[in-house]
């Protein structure tokens, strides 16, 4: 059973994902990555040794089988990188977690309208009530509202996507022996009983320390198609989030808000740098384009594109994308991007301007 090695490597202290992956491609099976010795570890090109010890010598004190057992004691889901079910838009980013614990129902979240909601902390009332306000106006939609499970933006977040029938995914930043901030305990016990699912790459008795946060935003953003900030300071923890959805290929939208709330310095600073501005929930549609992927009647059907005219789909976004922008974030050689984009052409869902770049039709 391979899902006890992805447990024990997770179980392992400040073993980053990206570390995990490399030898997982190297040797091509979890099993036999986690069994490496020293010298098998060193075959790999560019592997940095100091961080092969480390692995060596922690992986002493964990016991697979002891960790899965733990997992499943605690009535823990998971979901692992090899796993048909992983999340595809997650996958794509640069350093996807390797292994998805979570509680809940995922599979009830539709993982093809993900949309994230970021923000301070110290959100002031009108910025909760806007997002709120934005989120109720997306009830009766299939959109899936994501956020990081922490007060502020995000609590309001996941608050009116209950209130309102929409399923949730919160993103926590320890294992799920601890909840935090304590005072969102509801939203935790809320989302796991039907209204969508909690996540965490962090194995249970991992506590929420403050480097812990900003490796969980790039799951928030990784998720979703798109990312909404709500409000954010010049020096939010909410930009980095910003920042890693640009890095992502997402579409970045804010809410604008007074200009004399600090917490909206950030917010004008990324719409002056091109984020577009939201106000409605039918902006956050309109930007995403799903009100056309929706239409019965338009060629722009997702459940009928390929997975990988999906992703170029959403890449391409509102605005034009040349072929080496499209390459660059898909990876795809140039013949087999060639010809996605001639027959997404032929089928209506996209067309080139001038300047051979790509728009959607």
């Amino acid at each position: 059973m391979n899902t006890k090695y992805w447990i024990a490597f997770s179980a392992i202290e400040q073993l980053d994902s990206t570390f995990i992956q490399r030898l997982y491609n190297y040797f091509g099976n979890i099993e036999t990555a986690f069994n490496a010795n020293l010298n098998d570890l060193r075959q790999i090109e560019g592997l940095s040794v100091r961080k092969a010890e480390n692995f060596i010598e922690k992986k002493k004190y964990i016991n697979p089988d002891k960790a899965l057992e733990d997992v499943l004691k605690r009535d823990i889901k998971i979901l692992t990188f090899d796993s048909p079910d992983y999340p595809y838009m997650l996958s794509q980013i640069a350093n996807p977690p390797m292994t998805i614990y979570y509680k809940g129902d995922l599979a009830s979240c539709n993982l093809e309208r993900t949309v994230a909601f970021v923000g301070s902390r110290r959100a002031s009332f009108n910025g909760k009530e806007s997002v709120k306000k934005i989120i109720r106006e997306l009830a009766n939609t299939d959109v899936c509202i994501v956020s990081g499970l922490a007060a502020g933006i995000d609590a309001a977040s996941h608050d009116s996507a209950i209130n309102n029938n929409l399923k949730t995914i919160g993103v926590i930043a320890s294992g799920f022996d601890f909840i935090y901030p304590k005072e969102n305990k509801h939203l935790y016990e809320k989302i796991e009983n039907g209204s969508g699912a909690v996540i965490t790459e962090y194995y249970p008795t991992f506590e929420p320390l403050k480097f812990r946060f900003p490796q969980r935003n790039r799951i928030v953003t990784g998720l979703s198609y798109g990312t909404v900030v709500g409000e954010a300071a010049l020096k939010s923890g909410a930009l980095i989030s910003a920042n890693l959805t640009l890095e992502q290929g997402r579409e970045l939208m804010c809410i604008p808000g007074a200009i004399n709330n600090v917490n909206t310095e950030g917010v004008y600073k990324l719409v002056k740098d091109g984020a577009s501005i939201v106000t409605s929930g039918n902006d956050i549609l309109n930007v995403l384009n799903w009100e056309l992927v929706k239409s019965e009647n338009t060629l722009c059907d997702i459940s009928q594109m390929s997975v990988t005219e999906k992703l170029l789909f959403d890449i391409i976004g509102v605005e034009p994308k040349s072929f080496d922008e499209l390459q660059g974030h898909t990876k795809l050689d140039t013949e087999s991007l060639l010809t996605t984009l001639t027959v997404m052409e032929i089928e209506g869902l996209i067309e080139k301007t001038e300047g051979d770049r790509y728009k959607r039709a």
